[in-house]
């Protein structure tokens, strides 16, 4: 039995140098039981081919957790105001059929003339940020350049308006920093307000189709099949925390 003492895996202070805690896990404590954010338990598996085998398993191994949960299990969990439970039907918790369907209506929003323009627009936006800092002559890498990259090429073909941006940032950031439990009330504020303005902006693209993703996903077809509302809002939102 390992004597490895639990760490808060979320916390600023892990995620600022984790490198020595997982080198230790994968000597001692390849496969580790931890506690998540929710206060459900959760295994790590930290050596390389160990992992691979975990992914290519789908006999033993799911992606969604609540279908093999015990109804005592399931009562366990955290309440999750209706508003949010769409969240939970997204492409990477699916299984089986329901991932092939969601996998096969999102690719055919990413079109060849899609990848085409944000290769061009992150080589642009790239030279733009390096320019910003050159006359500085110093500058944070994650801050000033790796952050912002994804963040504005998912914005722009998501078709977030610019003026939109700032406050679009905020609310995703303020989701994937989520650390502690008296910051879920955040969380699910920010959870909050950016599902109410998806679904507003899903509405103008119905009525008003543009050249962006979002458009695209909302006309995206497959033997007739759309993606719901729902998953619309669960496919973006995993686009967003993607590009953090």
């Amino acid at each position: 039995m390992n004597h490895i003492p639990q760490v808060n895996i979320t916390s600023p202070e892990f995620k600022a140098d984790p490198y020595p805690f997982y080198a230790r896990l994968r000597a001692e404590a390849p496969i580790y039981r931890t506690i998540l954010p929710d206060k459900q338990p959760a295994w790590l598996v930290t050596r390389f081919d160990d992992v691979m085998m975990v992914l290519k398993d789908e006999e033993r191994f799911v992606k969604n957790r609540l279908t093999v949960m015990s109804p005592e299990q399931l009562k366990k969990l955290p309440w999750v105001p209706p508003m949010l439970k769409p969240y939970a039907r997204n492409l990477l918790d699916l299984d089986g059929a329901d991932h092939d369907r969601l996998r096969s209506l999102v690719h055919k929003a990413f079109t060849p003339r899609l990848v085409e323009q944000m290769r061009q627009r992150v080589q642009t936006l790239a030279h733009e940020l390096l320019d910003k800092v050159e006359s500085r002559g110093r500058m944070d890498l994650i801050a000033d350049y790796a952050l912002p990259i994804p963040l504005t090429i998912i914005s722009e073909i998501l078709g977030i308006p610019a003026r939109d941006q700032g406050k679009f940032h905020r609310w995703t950031k303020g989701i994937i920093e989520l650390t502690a439990s008296n910051s879920m009330v955040w969380g699910i504020y920010y959870l909050i307000a950016i599902t109410r303005y998806l679904r507003r902006i899903f509405d103008e693209k119905r009525l008003r189709p543009q050249d962006d993703l979002i458009t695209a996903l909302v006309q995206a077809e497959e033997a007739g099949d759309h993606l719901s509302q729902d998953e619309l809002l669960a496919m973006v939102f995993v686009l967003l925390v993607a590009g953090h």
